[in-house]
């Protein structure tokens, strides 16, 4: 039998870009998802892929994208909590801030999609103590925000490199995508213990021992250099993550299936926004296929679960058991 592996979507909207990059454009709130969620959904559907969806709180809290959201949940996928307002500065809000959010965000998102958050991942992959620990006293079984490379910082300079930010908006925003040191954190799935109880943390995962990424939307880059290398790459990184017991965790985003057809002039600062978005979702299948062809991919939560059975009464005392994700 081929071994598990889980596939996720951030849900990020043109707002949530726009916001990040800096400016007052994304105030409007102007949302892409009513042309891209059909696009995953369908894309979905014929590869038999059950995934997890990590919705953002302000969307499912405007009533132009309940639809979308919802069609979602219909065809029925997982549905994770990424913050509401997708600020990557959340991580470092005070305890009552972070659960306020997380309360916020998960209401929102049980009210759009009918369906009860049970894993989180912080936007521009923020983590901290404090949030760690208010999503155990909120109930969740698993957290999803470390990104374990070294090149945060190199992506964060590129990100930004073109943006307009003034000195108090680039220190809000020196964390995203992390820090040169996350690269030693673990790669697999495990259990963390925190002051309040227990969580499964599923890193996104980064290439075993090199611990460069290898979610779509950097395979996507790596392809616009060169097809043979990104497929050499991605297939080289799953091989290795065999050989570490890594059980892989890859993440998509929706400007993978995007792209320069579709009209979004003030997106073009992210990396692919020039591709036509035929091509670019050409390419994700292609990637897709491979990671179908050595393993049965399905949900966050199926992940989490099999992180729970393999640390078996590792969970002690904390309250954390099969039991809550079944």
């Amino acid at each position: 039998m081929k071994p598990c592996a889980s596939l996720s979507l951030d849900l990020d909207n043109a707002w949530s870009y726009l916001k990040i990059h800096g400016g007052t454009s994304w105030q409007t709130f102007p949302s892409y998802l009513d042309r891209v969620v059909p696009r995953v959904l369908d894309f979905l559907a014929q590869r038999d892929l059950t995934i997890t969806v990590f919705v953002v709180g302000q969307d499912a809290a405007l009533e132009k994208n309940r639809e979308s959201l919802a069609s979602i949940a219909r065809a029925g996928h997982d549905i994770g909590n990424h913050s509401f307002d997708h600020e990557p500065w959340i991580a470092h809000a005070g305890y009552r801030a972070v659960r306020d959010e997380l309360g916020r965000a998960h209401a929102a998102i049980a009210d759009a999609t009918g369906r009860e958050p049970r894993g989180f991942r912080g936007p521009g992959f923020a983590t901290s103590s404090t949030l760690l620990d208010a999503l155990v006293d909120s109930g969740y079984v698993y957290d999803a925000s470390h990104l374990p490379t070294f090149i945060g910082p190199l992506s964060r300079w590129y990100y930004f490199r073109h943006a307009d930010l003034s000195p108090a908006e680039r220190q809000e925003r020196h964390a995203l995508f992390g820090h040169c040191t996350d690269g030693f954190k673990r790669n697999a799935a495990h259990l963390i213990r925190t002051s309040r109880g227990t969580i499964v943390e599923i890193p996104v995962t980064t290439m075993p021992v090199l611990r460069t990424p290898i979610h779509c939307s950097y395979l996507l880059y790596l392809d616009a250099l060169s097809p043979r290398l990104a497929d050499a790459y991605f297939a080289f990184s799953l091989s290795l993550c065999r050989i570490a017991g890594v059980e892989p965790s890859l993440l998509l985003h929706p400007l993978d299936f995007m792209g320069g057809d579709d009209g979004l002039d003030e997106l073009r600062f992210f990396p692919g926004m020039t591709v036509p978005a035929n091509r670019k979702i050409e390419t994700v299948s292609r990637f897709i296929a491979m990671y179908q062809h050595r393993y049965h991919v399905g949900t966050m939560i199926d992940h989490a679960q099999r992180a729970l059975q393999a640390a078996g009464p590792a969970t002690g005392d904390a309250g954390l058991s099969i039991g809550d994700v079944v």
